[in-house]
């Protein structure tokens, strides 16, 4: 299967129209944060085998929102790096009031490409 997207910020705004459930994106959320708080427990316990639950958090709950809340399937699949880059960046959205408005730009950014 060919890639549509050759560009990270082209990949971006179907990433957050294959999110937009506030579940789904909550869920990525959780995710995120704890992937980072992770991150945190493996350097403060130095303890590197901590970060083995790094795909068990990060993936795990994004999953959940994806197979039970959105009904589609991860775009981590298709667009693994693209997939991993654009959750941060939708977390960086979402901390900062902006993801409402970013994902209702990016459904009009897609409808225009259809």
């Amino acid at each position: 299967m060919e890639k549509k997207y050759k560009t990270f910020w082209s990949f971006y705004p179907y990433y957050l129209t294959e999110h937009s459930n506030p579940i789904c994106r909550l869920t990525h959320y959780i995710g995120t944060s704890g992937l980072l708080l992770v991150i945190a427990a493996a350097i403060y316990y130095s303890n590197a085998k901590i970060l083995f639950l790094l795909p068990v958090v990060g993936y795990g709950f994004a999953w959940v929102g994806h197979f039970v809340f959105e009904k589609n399937k991860p775009a981590t699949f298709q667009y693994p790096l693209y997939s991993l880059g654009s959750d941060f960046v939708m977390y960086f959205h979402f901390l900062t009031g902006q993801i409402d408005k970013k994902v209702e730009e990016a459904h009009k950014i897609i409808q225009n490409q259809a």
